[in-house]
C-alpha cells in the first residue's frame, strides 16, 4: 500500500511538471510568469488543459472569479479583432470578384475566397507550428504536434500533449509565453474563418432557417382575419419584427454589394 501511494505521488508530481529523476530545486518552478500566463490564457479561452491547476482554496476561488470576468471580455476581444480583420478579408473578396466576376458565379468566387482563408489558416497556424513543435519537443512526432495544434485551436483541450511541460525544458517561461500568443492568434484566425464561412448564404444554415421562418410568418399573416368594411368587429394589425427586418436588409444589401460588378474606373480609384 505504501508503495502504491508513493507511485501515485510520483505520477501526480510528473503530471504537474515535477521531475522524478532530477533535483527539483535546480529546475524552474511551475508557477513562473510564463506558466501563469499560459494557464490564464487557457482559462479565458476555455481550452482548459487541466494539467496545471490551482490547489489552494484561495487559488480556486480566484480562478472562478477570473473565469467569470475573463471569458466574456476575451470573447469581446476576439469579436473586435475579427471585425477588424474582416475589412482586408472582404477587400480580397471584392478583388477576386473584380478579376473573376465575368467568368464565375458569385457563389463560386465566395467558395474560392473561403478556400484561400482556409489555406492560410492551415499553413500558418497548423502545418508550420506543428513542424516547430516537432523540433522543440523531442518526444513528439509530426502527427503529435499537428494533433496538439488542432485540439488546442479548436478549444477542445484534452491535455494529453502540452508544450513546455518538461522540467528540463530550456527557456521554459519564454516558451510558454510564445505558445500563449500562438493560441490567441490561432483562435482569432479560426473565428475569422468561421465568419467568412457564414458570410456565404448558401453555406449558412441560419439564413435558410430565417428565410423559411419568414415565409411561414407571411403565410400566417395572409390567413389572418381582415377587418370588416363597415369598421365593426375586431381589427388585426400586422406586426413586424424590427430585428428581423434589419437583418434581412443587411443580408440583401450584402448580396447586392457582392453581386455588383466592379468597373475599370472603380478599380483605378
Amino acid at each position: 500500500e505504501e508503495l502504491e501511494k508513493f507511485i501515485q505521488e510520483i505520477v501526480q508530481g510528473a503530471n504537474r511538471g515535477v521531475s522524478a529523476v532530477k533535483n527539483v530545486s535546480q529546475s524552474e518552478p511551475n508557477w513562473s510568469f510564463g506558466q501563469a500566463l499560459f494557464f490564464a490564457s487557457t482559462v479565458v479561452t476555455t481550452i482548459g488543459y487541466g494539467r496545471v491547476t490551482p490547489l489552494s482554496e484561495a487559488g480556486k476561488a480566484f480562478c472562478i472569479l477570473f473565469a467569470i470576468m475573463g471569458i466574456p471580455l476575451t470573447l469581446v476581444l476576439f469579436t473586435a479583432c475579427v471585425e477588424r480583420l474582416m475589412i482586408p478579408t472582404r477587400n480580397l473578396l471584392y478583388w477576386l470578384y473584380g478579376k473573376l466576376g465575368h467568368l464565375y458565379k458569385v457563389f463560386h468566387i465566395q467558395v474560392l475566397h473561403l478556400c484561400i482563408i482556409l489555406g492560410i489558416h492551415i499553413i500558418f497556424f497548423m502545418l508550420i507550428p506543428a513542424a516547430i513543435y516537432t523540433v522543440l519537443e523531442p518526444n513528439w512526432n509530426y502527427l503529435d504536434a499537428f494533433y496538439y495544434c488542432f485540439i488546442s485551436l479548436s478549444t477542445i483541450g484534452l491535455g494529453d500533449y502540452i508544450p513546455g511541460d518538461s522540467a528540463d525544458q530550456p527557456h521554459r517561461a519564454l516558451y510558454k509565453v510564445a505558445t500563449t500568443f500562438y493560441l490567441l492568434l490561432g483562435i482569432t484566425m479560426l473565428l475569422l474563418l468561421i465568419t467568412v464561412f457564414y458570410d456565404i448564404p448558401e453555406l449558412n444554415l441560419g439564413y435558410h432557417f430565417y428565410l423559411k421562418n419568414d415565409e411561414n410568418n407571411r403565410a400566417d399573416e395572409n390567413t389572418r382575419l381582415k377587418p370588416s368594411e363597415s369598421g365593426n368587429g375586431t381589427k388585426y394589425t400586422k406586426q413586424v419584427d424590427d430585428t428581423q427586418s434589419i437583418r434581412s436588409g443587411e443580408f440583401h444589401s450584402y448580396q447586392q454589394e457582392v453581386q455588383t460588378p466592379v468597373t475599370e474606373e472603380e478599380q483605378q480609384h
